[in-house]
């Protein structure tokens, strides 16, 4: 194995989670989360001058094997580290995110008793991810895919005493698994039809024999694409597109630097960089292609409309990733590579941002969650506020066509342009959930900032809190009505403003690298490279600029004008339909759930119990049981009952004796 400044930023993470997991007993917390700080800290530091190489320098692609994972007749996988553009993007976003949700977890975990616990699993989060972002193959891919589910596991249950952080887990882990199922089957097809998992003899051998036919009999489909396709169904779980995005939601039980790490920069990305890294198939699967296409455009809606509803600050944000994740697949499915990529990282900027603005929120108004219990928030937390208000100009893409704008303005208009110019499967369709959902993520992110920092302060009539509590601010509301709430120190706030500084240029420095004038050379046939359009109709150019807009006059009128109206329409169908997330967990919960309860009574009740066992042991135990119990009534002890079953014995035998001699007889 050989250490290089690369090796060092895979493997530094994973020997600092060992060392804080495993000694925290003998090295104190402080201890144990100086060290995986640090190494995130590092790995951050040697990750940017390779991004950077890539986007200003002459930095090459190259691979660099550490040791044979996997050798198995034929079989072969080799832990490698991959260093190219898509990588080096990936490098610089995880470590990014991770080391500013590592500083920021110093102060919002400082009073929980097993912070080198939570430090260890954010930093064995850390590693897997960086695995997967730097695989060579399907199966070190696999490993790091499979690496980011355990560690979400543990990150969203940390809080194990809460029955509903317990669920919360399981159910990401659970329906991850069904996507993952489809992957692994994928990655079995792929070795199955070409041969090999290495990623660039598997490009190399579909483009070379795209028609390559695979099937069962007389059903056939062409091999890239069932391959595409399987390989995407992982992307759904991991990812949470429409279907199998039940888990995110629930993931909001884990502590909100959590929500930073696995659902705005990292994990939920991994299927997106999946399809982007296979693009080479993707490009020879129009069909799996149009799936991945229409998938995202409705995830991109749906999630969008159910963020309407919440009243959970985290939820509202986390169904925003759910959308935002629909733009990335739908930017994939139809041809820009880059352009899903872009979204990606800009994305990972202004949704980090919210979700550790959310946790600020939630720490200064001592662990209030719900946004009807808010209001006036801006005047105690002002820093908090205006961070918030930067990622949410980014997130709804704020931004003149021909001038510029915040981040998701370059990268969200891309996508939306991309769409509109693709003759490909779906691709209108796309184009028109985009827009629709570009006004639902104005109206819902203002909502969430109107209902959380403006107006008077709305008491929860619920809570109920220790008079003699130290914190000053907790029970005593200022006259001015603002919110009893107090800022967070600046071991939160600085992560914060790293973060506001990426999502207001990350847009505009890197445009010309991603999608404009010198993309080409940027990416360097990494993936099926899309150029952008400069001759759009005006109407396309000013649509998102437009509804976005009309979202933020909604939400304006709906929550500063007329806050009554928001209460009146929650009484009504749509509201409850929506609140209720379309009842994707009732249906799951009727239909798989109760399902596989009453199938298991089937099998069990009539099945087992009553076919198998009643024909089986429990009927041959009840037929011995009624023989001796009327064998046993025989045995009376008096002779003369004996002598008598011995006359009728001997009457019976010489009658069939007599019977048998006179047919013999004849």
């Amino acid at each position: 194995m050989q250490f290089s400044p690369e090796v060092l930023i895979v493997l530094g993470p994973l020997f600092a989670a060992a060392f804080a997991g495993l000694l925290q007993r003998y090295i104190g917390d402080k201890v144990a989360m100086g060290v995986t700080t640090a190494s995130i800290g590092l790995s951050l530091i040697l990750s940017w001058p390779i991004f950077i190489g890539f986007v200003w320098g002459d930095e090459q692609a190259r691979v660099i094997e550490l040791f044979r994972f996997i050798d198995v007749a034929g079989f072969t996988s080799i832990w490698s580290v991959r260093i190219d553009t898509m990588s080096a993007i990936m490098l610089v976003v995880v470590n990014t995110v991770s080391f500013l949700v590592h500083v920021y977890s110093i102060g919002y975990m400082a009073e929980d008793p097993h912070r080198a616990r939570f430090f260890s699993y954010l930093s064995f989060f850390t590693f897997s991810m960086l695995a997967l972002v730097t695989a060579n193959d399907f199966l070190q891919l696999f490993f790091g895919w499979e690496g980011v589910g355990v560690a979400s596991y543990l990150l969203i249950g940390f809080w194990f005493q809460k029955r509903s952080a317990n669920d919360a887990a399981i159910k990401a882990f659970v329906t991850n698994r069904v996507g993952d199922f489809g992957f692994a089957l994928g990655i079995m097809a792929a070795f199955f039809c070409y041969g090999s998992i290495q990623f660039d003899e598997v490009f190399h051998a579909a483009a070379a024999n795209p028609e390559l036919m695979l099937g069962v009999g007389e059903v056939q489909f062409r091999a890239v694409e069932v391959i595409a396709f399987l390989l995407f169904i992982g992307a759904m779980g991991k990812s949470a597109q429409f279907f199998l995005h039940v888990w995110l939601p629930d993931a909001m039980e884990g502590p909100t630097p959590v929500s930073a790490l696995i659902h705005a920069a990292t994990m939920v990305t991994a299927g997106v960089f999946m399809v982007c890294r296979a693009g080479e198939l993707y490009h020879l699967a129009p069909l799996a292609s149009g799936f991945v296409t229409i998938i995202g455009a409705v995830t991109a809606l749906f999630a969008a409309t159910v963020g309407l509803a919440q009243n959970d600050i985290k939820r509202v944000i986390a169904y925003s990733t759910c959308s935002q994740l629909g733009y990335m697949f739908f930017a994939a499915g139809v041809g820009a590579y880059n352009a899903a990529m872009f979204h990606l990282f800009t994305h990972a900027f202004f949704k980090a941002l919210l979700f550790l603005g959310a946790g600020s929120v939630i720490h200064g108004m001592h662990h209030e969650q719900d946004m009807r219990y808010m209001g006036g928030v801006r005047k105690p937390m002002p820093i908090t506020w205006a961070m918030m208000t930067i990622g949410t100009v980014a997130l709804i893409g704020l931004g003149i066509p021909g001038i510029g704008g915040f981040a998701g303005f370059y990268s969200k208009d891309a996508i939306i342009e991309a769409a509109y110019a693709s003759d490909g499967i779906g691709a209108q369709f796309a184009f028109w959930c985009g827009v629709t959902a570009a006004l639902l993520t104005s109206f819902y992110s203002w909502r969430l900032a109107f209902m959380t920092f403006e107006g008077k302060f709305r008491p929860n009539p619920h809570a109920h809190h220790d008079e003699h509590a130290h914190d000053e601010h907790h029970h005593v509301a200022p006259t001015d009505g603002s919110a009893p709430a107090h800022e967070s120190p600046w071991i939160m706030l600085a992560p914060l403003i790293v973060l506001a500084i990426g999502a207001i240029f990350a847009g505009m420095v890197f445009y010309p690298y991603f999608m404009g004038e010198h993309a080409a050379g940027f990416w360097d046939h990494v993936i099926p490279f899309h150029e952008g359009h400069h001759d759009f109709p005006t109407w396309v150019l000013w649509a998102p600029l437009i509804v976005t807009l009309t979202g933020f006059l909604f939400a304006v009128i709906f929550y500063l004008w007329k806050p009554a109206a928001p209460k009146a329409m929650a009484k009504g169908p749509v509201w409850a339909f929506l609140y209720n997330k379309w009842y994707f967990d009732e249906l799951y919960d009727f239909v798989f759930v109760k399902g596989a309860r009453a199938i298991g009574d089937l099998f069990w009740k009539v099945g087992d119990k009553k076919i198998i066992d009643g024909l089986g042991p429990d009927g041959v135990a009840a037929t011995s049981r009624f023989v001796s119990r009327n064998v046993r009534k025989a045995q009376t002890g008096f002779v003369y009952h004996y002598s008598f079953i011995m006359l009728i014995a001997a009457v019976a035998f010489g009658a069939y004796a007599i019977f048998v001699g006179i047919g013999g007889g004849r």
